[in-house]
């Protein structure tokens, strides 16, 4: 079974490449943000699993573990958003230069 952080991470790290994508090189398509972003994407991350994680931790008595798996999950998505955005925009402006220069 994959980690749940993993799943919720790595579809973080998607949702900040296709809104790149969506918004920088396919800007005509205003549907699509909601449709792949909170749709499908959102579908595919597990941040419902991520809050019962945090239940079953608490309801251990680990509350320091909870508190610890929260936050480092909400910083690890946040960052992951932050790697997709900057890796997209780098990798499309490069093709833009490349496309400019023939």
């Amino acid at each position: 079974m994959v980690d749940p952080r993993v799943v919720s991470v790595s579809g973080c790290l998607a949702i900040g490449v296709v809104m790149v994508l969506v918004i920088d090189v396919w800007p005509s398509g205003r549907l699509m943000r909601p449709f792949l972003g909170t749709g499908l994407l959102g579908g595919y991350t597990t941040f419902s699993t991520y809050i019962v994680e945090a239940q079953r931790l608490i309801e251990q008595a680990s509350a320091r573990t909870a508190l610890a798996y929260l936050a480092g999950t909400v910083v690890a998505a946040v960052g992951a958003v932050y790697v997709g955005i900057t890796t997209a925009r780098l990798c499309t402006d490069r093709l833009a230069r490349r496309r400019e220069t023939g």
